[in-house]
């Protein structure tokens, strides 16, 4: 794809990327439907824990995107994995939406109050009984986990705010610092990588996001993609002081770039 030649595999972030809210971006849906005539793999990536792959499959396939379940990773499966090799036997306590406590259940997570684990996720089902007991856990020795960093998450109005301030609260009142699982830890990347069978120098990634999507990419070797559609803006990128390879305003730029 002309200056992306060599890019064998793409990671493409789905909010603010791909879709906005219920609303796809313009030639979003022109821009999958070509890297699948390409026989380009890629892989939808999200943050968003909030939802569960189903609903996100859901949400792509019934905006007419032509994906499948093998096109989607969040950062809630990316958690799973690491609660599953580094946390054996252990129970969390989750914030998270009841699709997140479904998901983490159906894939053998132990829930408790008592847990040693406080499992941070975008929970737009919070409550101060949920923070307080959260809180609590942590004051008397509980880890705290996070599925991602994302402040604000992107809707067909503007932004809801996301996880990251209340990472911070947490951290700030109970002294611990998060380990934050989703992009732009590696964790993230290394999943996507055996996922398509492509090596990480081979992939590119493509979000909106300076201090997620962008982050990972240059600091894991990838080929750095930023589109303007979401809520990065040239302002904001001449701040970050960032060098990536590829700016468009939207993904429907990409599309015949050979």
């Amino acid at each position: 794809m002309g200056h992306l030649e060599g890019v064998e595999g793409f990671l493409i972030d789905m909010d603010g990327t791909v879709y906005k809210g219920m609303e796809p971006i313009p030639g979003a849906k022109d821009f999958i439907s070509y890297l699948k005539e390409k026989n380009k793999p890629f892989v939808m990536l999200t943050n968003n824990s909030s939802s569960s792959r189903s609903h996100y499959l859901r949400k792509l396939t019934g905006m007419g995107f032509d994906v499948g379940m093998e096109n989607i990773l969040t950062s809630t499966t990316a958690t799973v994995l690491h609660l599953k090799s580094k946390c054996k036997g252990k129970a969390v306590y989750p914030l998270g939406t009841p699709q997140f406590m479904e998901e983490l259940q159906e894939a053998g997570i132990e829930v408790s109050d008592t847990a040693p684990i406080v499992l941070l996720a975008f929970d737009r089902t919070i409550t101060y009984q949920k923070i307080n007991h959260a809180y609590h856990l942590l004051l008397q020795g509980a880890d705290l986990i996070a599925t991602h960093p994302d402040d604000l998450c992107p809707t067909e109005d503007g932004y809801d705010v996301d996880v990251g301030p209340f990472i911070r609260m947490f951290e700030e009142l109970s002294g611990k610092k998060a380990l934050i699982i989703g992009k732009p830890n590696p964790a993230m990347v290394e999943m996507a990588s055996i996922h398509l069978n492509v090596p990480v120098s081979k992939l590119a990634m493509v979000g909106d996001r300076l201090y997620t999507d962008m982050r990972m990419a240059v600091e894991n070797g990838m080929t750095s993609i930023l589109v303007l559609s979401g809520e990065a803006d040239e302002g904001s990128l001449q701040e970050s002081g960032m060098t990536i390879d590829v700016v468009v305003d939207s993904v429907a730029e990409l599309v015949g770039r050979e």
